[in-house]
C-alpha cells in the first residue's frame, strides 16, 4: 500500500457515520447488510446512507452486490488488512510480534522521559 491510498482509506473513515457504518459491516462479516438495513440500524436517512457509502466505496473499503432488489454491502477485509498492515509494518522497532504491553512500547517510554 502506497501512503495516497492509505490517506484516502483513512480519511473515507474519519466521519463518525461512515465509521459505524464500516465497523457495522465487519461486524456483519462476509454475508454484509442491505442498504435499508444499514440505514434502520444506524438511524440514518437513506439519502445520507448513499453519499457515505458511495465515500467508502470509492476509498475501497466496502464492497456492493445486488441480490434480487437489494443492494447488499459488506466490508473489505483485504483493504482493512492492507491499511492495518501498514499502520503497524513498522510497529515496535519491525518485531515480529507487537503486544499492547511490549517491551518495546515500554522502552519507547522511558526513552522519551
Amino acid at each position: 500500500m502506497n501512503i495516497k491510498s492509505a490517506v484516502l482509506q483513512l480519511s473515507s473513515i474519519a466521519q463518525e457515520a461512515r465509521l459505524e457504518i464500516f465497523r457495522l459491516l465487519v461486524q456483519a462479516g462476509a454475508n454484509g447488510l442491505p442498504a435499508g438495513n444499514i440505514a434502520e440500524t444506524l438511524k440514518i436517512p437513506a439519502s445520507t446512507l448513499s453519499f457515505h457509502l458511495k465515500e467508502l466505496s470509492h476509498a475501497g473499503l466496502i464492497n456492493s452486490r445486488q441480490e434480487s432488489r437489494y443492494i447488499y454491502y459488506s466490508a473489505n477485509y483485504d483493504a482493512m488488512d492492507g491499511l492495518l498492515a501498514y499502520l503497524t509494518e513498522n510497529c515496535c522497532a519491525g518485531a515480529k510480534v507487537c503486544a499492547p504491553n511490549s517491551t518495546c512500547k515500554t522502552e519507547q517510554k522511558e526513552l522519551s522521559l
